[in-house]
Order: C-alpha cells, then sequence, then structure tokens
C-alpha cells in the first residue's frame, strides 16, 4: 500500500513538472539586455530597421561601449563629432547616428525632424549617379565611381545631411524667434506692463537656450577644424581601401616566411605602419566642415545681435524706470516741503486759537480775514522759496 501511494506521487510531480515546461516554453523570450531598435540606412539608400544588441553594434561597427552611450537618449551629452577607426559618431540636436562606410545607424523615434532628416538621406542617395558594383576591378571596395565631378565618399554624404538637418532645425528656431522677439521688444518700449515683460522673460530664456545649443554645435565643428588627424580619422572609405591589399600582403609575404618570429615581426611592423602613416589628405573634408561652420556662425551671429537687442531694450527700460523714480522722488520732495510749510501755518493757527483775552479778539471781522489771507501768504511765499532754492541747488 504504501508503494503504491509513493508511485502514485512520484505520477503527480512528473505530470506538474511536464506542465511547467511547456508552460515556460510558450512564454515570450525577453528581449537582451541592451538590445535596441536601430534604423538602418544603407549606400543605395534603402532603410529598414532591425533589432540588435549593444555587443552586435560593437562588433559591425567596432566602437566601445562609450561611444554609444552617447547617443542614449536618456542622457545628456553635448554636441558630439566622433571619428573611429570604422565608424563615425554623430550627435547633433535631435540627429544621433553611427555612421560606416556602407551603412548608416539612427536610432529608432518618431520625432518629426528624425523621420523627415531619413526621408532626406534616402532621397540623397537614391539620386546618386550610378555607382559601379564591387566586382568591378576599378572599384574594389565599391567607392562611386562617375564621369563627371569626384563624388563624396558615403560616409562625407551622411555627415553633409546630419549638419545640414541640425543647421537647418537652429536655422528654422532662430527665423521663428527672431519673429517674435523684436515685436515683443518694441511693444515694450512702447508699453511696460507685466504681461509684456513676461513675454520678454519667456523669449530671452528660449534665446539663451539656443545660444547655448548654436555655440556647442560651432565648438564642435571649430575643434574638427583646428585637428587634421581627427579629420583624417573620418575617411572611412579610403581607410578601407588601405586596409584590403595590406592584408593581402601581409598574407602572401607571411606565407613565404618560415620563421615564426619574423612573421610577428613583419605583423607588428606593417600594422603600426597603417595605423600611423594613413593620413589622407583632409581638404575634401574640411571644406565640407568650412561650409556648414560659415552657416551656424551666421546663426550665431543672428542670435548674438538678438541678444544685443534684448540687452539694449533692458538698458532703455531702466532708463525710463529710473527717470520715473527720480520723478517720483522730486514729487516727494515737493509735497514734503509743502507738509512743513502748511504746518507752519497749522501753528499760527494754533497760536490764534489759545483761549487766552487779547484785544485783537475784540477787533473787527475785517482783521480776521487779514490774518487769515496773511497766514496762507506767508505760507504760500515760504514754499516758493523753498523750492526755488532747491530747483538753484539741482536738487529738485
Amino acid at each position: 500500500m504504501a508503494y503504491k501511494l509513493h508511485g502514485h506521487g512520484e505520477e503527480e510531480l512528473g505530470r506538474s513538472a511536464a506542465a511547467s515546461h511547456a508552460q515556460q516554453q510558450q512564454q515570450p523570450r525577453r528581449k537582451g539586455i541592451g538590445t535596441r531598435v536601430w534604423l538602418v540606412v544603407s549606400e543605395s539608400g534603402d532603410s529598414h530597421v532591425e533589432e540588435v544588441g549593444k555587443h552586435a553594434i560593437m562588433r559591425r561597427t567596432g566602437l566601445p561601449g562609450r561611444d554609444l552611450r552617447v547617443l542614449d537618449p536618456m542622457l545628456s551629452y553635448p554636441s558630439t563629432i566622433l571619428g573611429r577607426e570604422r565608424a563615425i559618431v554623430i550627435n547633433l540636436e535631435h540627429i544621433k547616428a553611427i555612421v560606416t562606410a556602407t551603412e548608416v545607424f539612427m536610432v529608432n523615434s518618431t520625432n518629426p525632424l528624425v523621420v523627415q532628416f531619413v526621408a532626406d538621406l534616402r532621397d540623397r542617395e537614391r539620386d546618386m549617379p550610378h555607382q559601379k558594383s564591387k566586382d568591378d576591378p576599378n572599384s574594389m571596395t565599391g567607392t562611386p565611381v562617375a564621369d563627371g565631378p569626384k563624388l563624396l565618399p558615403f560616409e562625407f554624404r551622411a555627415l553633409e545631411a546630419c549638419l545640414e538637418s541640425a543647421c537647418r532645425c537652429l536655422e528654422s528656431e532662430t527665423q521663428t524667434l527672431e519673429q517674435e522677439a523684436y515685436p515683443a521688444l518694441d511693444e515694450l518700449t512702447s508699453k511696460i506692463s507685466t504681461l509684456n515683460l513676461e513675454r520678454v522673460r519667456q523669449i530671452k530664456s528660449r534665446l539663451v537656450a539656443i545660444s547655448g545649443r548654436v555655440q556647442k554645435v560651432r565648438d564642435e565643428l571649430e575643434h574638427l577644424l583646428d585637428d587634421d588627424n581627427d579629420m583624417a580619422e573620418m575617411y572611412l572609405t579610403e581607410k578601407l581601401a588601405e586596409q584590403t591589399p595590406l592584408k593581402e600582403e601581409l598574407y602572401d609575404e607571411a606565407q613565404e616566411d618560415d620563421d615564426e618570429g619574423g612573421v610577428e615581426e613583419y605583423k607588428s611592423r606593417h600594422s603600426s605602419e597603417f595605423f600611423s602613416g594613413v593620413k589622407p589628405n583632409v581638404e575634401e573634408l574640411e571644406m565640407l566642415l568650412e561650409a556648414y561652420f560659415a552657416q551656424i556662425d551666421g546663426i550665431s551671429q543672428k542670435l548674438y545681435h538678438m541678444s544685443e537687442y534684448v540687452n539694449d531694450t533692458e538698458d532703455f527700460i531702466n532708463i525710463m524706470l529710473d527717470e520715473k523714480q527720480n520723478q517720483l522722488l522730486q514729487m516727494g520732495v515737493m509735497l514734503s516741503t509743502a507738509n512743513m510749510i502748511l504746518n507752519a501755518g497749522i501753528v499760527v493757527v494754533g497760536l490764534f486759537g489759545m483761549n487766552i483775552g487779547i484785544s485783537l479778539f475784540d477787533g473787527k471781522p475785517i482783521q480776521f480775514w487779514e490774518t487769515v489771507c496773511g497766514t496762507i501768504g506767508g505760507c504760500v511765499t515760504l514754499y516758493l522759496i523753498a523750492v526755488g532754492w532747491g530747483k538753484k541747488k539741482t536738487l529738485i
């Protein structure tokens, strides 16, 4: 009997384990840690969405983890353009992208500015002239080849699209602020009110915020233009073209050398020569950056003039308020002087109002009016003398 109960318990445990295993299989698998949805735009202008993990992106782009944190929407990083061995990291305003020699990885977003940027990038790539394929012996790395002017590499075209989108966004916000700022400032100078002051305060806050964003982009472009090595790191297509024959030459010569130490020495020597000796002509990229540096500098100048206009308006308002304050002080001085003279007349009235019998009280009624008129006339005369003395001493 005990044996039967024991066998029945084992059957129940087996059934519960099987049911739990089936339930676990039916549950959807959880996403991996660091998985993010990326929008990928290829060199041909095609775009698709990929759900890629952090480590997969690091392998495909050769970027360290600290560079990927620059693109994290939850973190606040200043405007940054980083050139790395196999990719360019771009963080400009709403643009958060990784540019390689053949693809652009963007953090997927529903921001209308990002959607417009992706559409512009796709149209730009689709409108490019016909490109020869990688099997063409004249284009081993898929570099665009066309009759006529030399085409920019894909990474520069993507960088140009990012800069154009960021500059367009800042230019639009600056124009909108100009259309609101100048009428509000002019209205404030004509009528100082709480409503107008509040409008100008909000405009000044927006002006400070936009000026800071524009200055960050300008500083980043200026830093790149001042450092040729950083610009040289962005020549991804050229580095890829230089790296392919170098690997083939390294493999062929290593096979001919039987000495293992000689092979390792050759590998290290040629590897160091490649990574330190590739310094392409940066004139092409420099001209591209200078064009957008001039544009962002023009936006900065507009904001500077607007800031100067705001400061001039504030100075004018302060002068007007100081003038009003001076007028109030003058009025206070004149009223205080009048009060003092009036007190002198009250003293005279108080003296005559004392209950003391004198012969003047028994006089004719005309004497009463003479006394009243004399007291008032004396007070007015003293007031005019006090005001005249104050004006002479430039106190009023």
